[in-house]
């Protein structure tokens, strides 16, 4: 199967690192973050080569990975504590301000609105959050159909399951993550 670039890892970040990196930090608005899970994703691509199937293309199942691994980050997120104290937060202030409270560097004024930007990012940790507290299984056959666009034939190839129990799987997929995100995204 290997036709000198189809599962190649050596030009993997040539051909899908940028793709893959934006939109990896599209969902975590985190650079480092990002290119962390992009680097996770090679990595278990290069261990998994073996066993990809050709059912889509290098693309799709790179991103596949990466979905879930950006579903992994959040699941793992929901289980750390923040440790920054009030002091260490003040000391980090301290660097845009001068002593007697005037900026040090002028910010510079935003061309997009940070309310939205905010509740943007919120209702996206909220979703993937959602995603990662619903089963593995329902969460591939969602992100097969929402995110990857695959039809219902293709979904039953890849999970290789029949037609009924995908439609069952996805409409239950999209009940608990309303559920879901009706319970805990406060802008509703």
């Amino acid at each position: 199967m290997d036709d000198g670039s189809l599962l190649n890892p050596g030009v993997w970040v040539d051909q899908h690192g940028d793709i893959l990196f934006r939109f990896a930090f599209q969902r975590v608005r985190d650079e480092s973050v990002a290119e962390d899970l992009v680097q996770e994703t090679f990595l278990a691509a290069m261990r998994a080569k073996d066993r990809f199937k050709g059912q889509s293309t290098e693309r799709t199942w790179l991103f596949s990975i990466l979905k879930h691994k950006i579903i992994d980050h959040y699941r793992r997120q929901k289980f750390r504590r923040s440790d920054m104290n009030v002091e260490d937060f003040a000391e980090s202030m301290d660097k845009f301000f001068s002593e007697n409270g005037k900026w040090r560097i002028q910010p510079t004024n935003w061309d997009i609105n940070p309310v939205e930007a905010y509740e943007q990012k919120e209702f996206i940790d909220t979703f993937y959050q959602c995603l990662s507290n619903i089963s593995q299984r329902l969460a591939d056959a969602f992100v097969h159909r929402e995110v990857d666009g695959l039809s219902t034939e293709e979904i039953c190839k890849v999970m290789d399951i029949t037609a009924s129990n995908c439609w069952v799987m996805l409409y239950r997929a999209r009940m608990l993550l309303r559920h879901c995100i009706e319970t805990n995204w406060t802008q509703i």
